[in-house]
């Protein structure tokens, strides 16, 4: 009876073993007859003086070989344990013994594999083979021998599986987890009250209103770090030194102190820089923030001069153009009123050719 421990399960990443690689190990009982030819065709002891041992191995296994009459007349020796099986020359070896071995089978079908298998049997006596190789000697006997397996799986394959060591255990919960077919998963629930994209259980301002811009905490951002969120601040940068603000977020800058005796820039020679647009775009960039910022700075510095807002609607004034053109006026003007505060009735809007991409800002006349 062997026990035979797979190894091939240990390849967790192939959902189909292809090889099995095996040990095994077991306990046998062991019946054996050894008999030796010790006595020529006349019945006496065999007369090796005619053999000469001066020679190579292989000469002298040939002389021997032809030398034996094969006739193996006599009971090997034996140490007292051989006991009588019902044999005619009542000189058998009844002995435990223990197998050890390893194999290797490879699949070609899920009916058949073919297997090569080495297998080794101990059974602890030195007189296997009817010869002891001395009191100083304690090294017993044991046989061994190689096969080739031809291996069929039998039974209905509706109703069976096939051996479990050409099955990944992982496998089925792999499979399950890939593509459910017995397991019923519930839809996952994640509710967003507010709306802002994160969910309620990680959401530590779960009221911001609709549109509001959010961090990944849900909380409303505040840019310029002035205690009004983005969504109330009508000036949505504002300078350090011009904080505290007012409830829509608008700072008063002092002026500095070194000008409070200097005679205010004359309006006309005030400098404006014009801001660009992307492709068909209308929207304020982040980049014209700035620059608008610094815009409604200067016009705060002289609250007298108004400013000339001009959109372009291309060489040829196409009506697609000045329709564009206009909303990219509106949006330059909305940004100033709206994010820094500026009075509307201080801006004076045009449209005339030119380039299509950008909206110049000029003093007024």
């Amino acid at each position: 009876m062997d026990f035979i421990a797979s190894l091939s399960n240990i390849l967790f990443y192939k959902a189909q073993p292809k090889i099995n690689w095996y040990v095994l190990g077991g306990y046998g009982v062991m019946l054996a007859d050894v008999d030796v030819d010790a006595l020529n065709e006349q019945g006496s002891a065999y007369n090796y003086s005619s053999i000469d041992f001066g020679r190579k191995k292989k000469d002298i296994r040939k002389d021997l070989k032809d030398f034996y009459d094969r006739k193996y007349e006599q009971n090997a020796p034996n140490q007292g344990n051989r006991v009588q099986i019902g044999r005619k020359d009542e000189n058998q070896l009844l002995r435990h013994a223990l197998n050890v071995g390893t194999g290797i089978a490879f699949k070609v079908s899920k009916r058949f594999n073919i297997g090569v298998e080495e297998k080794i049997t101990l059974p602890f006596d030195d007189y296997l083979d009817g010869y002891t190789a001395g009191a100083y000697d304690k090294s017993n006997d044991f046989f061994s021998y190689t096969s080739v397996r031809l291996n069929f799986n039998l039974g209905n394959s509706s109703k069976r599986v096939e051996p479990l060591w050409w099955v990944n255990p992982l496998d089925f919960a792999y499979n399950e987890l890939n593509s459910p077919r017995r397991m019923k998963l519930p839809a996952p629930v994640l509710p967003d009250a507010d709306g802002d994209g994160v969910t309620d259980q990680f959401d530590r301002e779960p009221n911001t209103p609709a549109g509001a811009p959010v961090d990944s905490h849900g909380v409303a951002k505040d840019t310029d770090g002035d205690g009004v969120p983005d969504y109330k601040d009508k000036q949505l940068i504002t300078p350090t030194y011009c904080q505290p603000v007012d409830a829509d977020g608008v700072g008063k800058c002092p002026d500095p102190e070194c000008c409070n005796n200097i005679k205010k820039t004359d309006c006309a020679s005030l400098m404006f820089p014009s801001v660009s647009f992307k492709g068909s775009s209308t929207k304020v960039s982040s980049e014209n923030e700035a620059i608008l910022s610094s815009v409604a700075n200067t016009l705060r510095s002289n609250p007298s001069c108004n400013i000339l807002v001009t959109g372009h609607a291309g060489a040829k004034g196409k009506k697609g153009g000045v329709d564009l053109s206009s909303r990219r006026v509106d949006a330059v003007i909305d940004y100033l009123a709206d994010k820094q505060g500026i009075d509307r009735g201080r801006f004076i809007k045009q449209n005339t050719p030119g380039d299509a991409g950008t909206v110049d800002l000029n003093p007024a006349n």
